[in-house]
């Protein structure tokens, strides 16, 4: 499905777009991607090295998420398969991210042709709105294993995690398809350079002419944080929901015992909303470019890399499995 939505992206959104009557306008069909431009040069081989380990440790650390879930069979429950899903909107998030960034910092000539500058767009915001469904439907698979005991296998059978994944990824399409279609409806004009290292929606919006683009940029902002403020909304219903059964658990053990199959979740909760917050939440002063660069890498590149991390440090189930994945993989080696 999502293939042949972005086989639609250039035939629903031509830059070939008809100019307004009366007015002048030079039709911007490419874009220039400030990024690091403007840092020392001396600094750029250093950010170049960190942001690419740091690509490369989310790729593989999620890769080896999966894999570990894959090949034991005592993870093949709904929490480890919304735990694979959400691995693998990561790795296509960062993909669709972070391999642009990284040419950028090598080379000079930061052009981005329209089309591409939309798939980019379309994909960025697909795999982050899947992201933000999952950890939301996580919530829920938290809530009824907690609060519905007797009825988890019910509520959480094969059939319905499927369907629950599903509708994520569907979800994140559609959210994608929307926002991107709606940018890039626009007519843009005069300047084409967009200051961020990507596509980035409210920088694109500020190149836009017209007197609908107060109003588009209003109708965006309004859509993209109603989605992410539902999400987190039921996501804090669920925990108050679990917190309140915790509660009732006489024995202090039962009571650990049970809030620490939440943890993982919780903390990439915690971090994937606290980092995005401040990003977008800032305000607004005299920050500079540079600045506003760095944080900007804090949601697209440090937070899909430490993911990996939480869960298989926070997750003791998932953690063992993992030693026991590389002790098989390793020990015919050292014997």
């Amino acid at each position: 499905m999502i293939v042949m939505m972005v086989t639609f992206i250039p035939l629903l959104i031509s830059p070939d777009v008809a100019p307004v009557p009366g007015q002048n306008y030079s039709m911007v069909t490419e874009f220039i991607l400030v990024g690091f431009s403007n840092f020392p040069r001396h600094l750029l081989p250093t950010f170049f090295l960190l942001y690419l380990l740091m690509y490369l440790f989310t790729l593989l650390g999620n890769l080896l998420i999966m894999t570990t879930v894959w090949s034991e069979r005592s993870l093949h429950t709904p929490m480890y398969l919304f735990l694979c899903a959400l691995s693998t909107s990561e790795i296509l998030f960062t993909i669709a991210v972070t391999p642009r960034m990284l040419v950028d910092m090598l080379f000079t000539h930061r052009t981005i042709t329209w089309t591409a500058c939309a798939s980019q767009m379309f994909f960025s915001f697909t795999f982050g709105f899947t992201h933000s469904f999952l950890l939301m439907i996580m919530g829920y698979d938290r809530y009824v294993a907690i609060c519905h005991p007797l009825r988890y296998n019910v509520l959480m059978s094969n059939r319905g995690c499927a369907r629950l994944v599903s509708w994520s990824w569907a979800g994140g399409s559609i959210m994608g398809m929307m926002v991107t279609l709606i940018v890039f409806h626009l007519t843009f004009c005069g300047s084409n350079v967009i200051h961020h290292f990507v596509c980035h929606v409210l920088s694109l919006l500020k190149l836009a002419c017209g007197k609908e683009t107060s109003s588009v940029t209003l109708g965006v902002i309004l859509v993209c944080v109603s989605a992410l403020m539902g999400c987190l909304f039921l996501i804090v219903l669920s925990y108050v929901f679990i917190v309140a059964a915790i509660l009732r658990i006489p024995s202090a053990e039962g009571r650990h015992k049970t809030f620490s199959t939440c943890v993982s979740h919780l903390t990439v909760v915690i971090v994937h909303y606290g980092f995005a917050s401040i990003i977008y939440l800032k305000p607004k002063g005299p920050h500079s470019m540079d600045s506003n660069t760095l944080m900007a890498t804090t949601y697209t590149v440090f937070t899909p890399f430490l993911s990996p991390i939480i869960f298989s440090l926070r997750n003791k189930e998932l953690k063992n499995a993992i030693k026991k994945s590389l002790q098989r993989k390793f020990s015919p080696l050292s014997s």
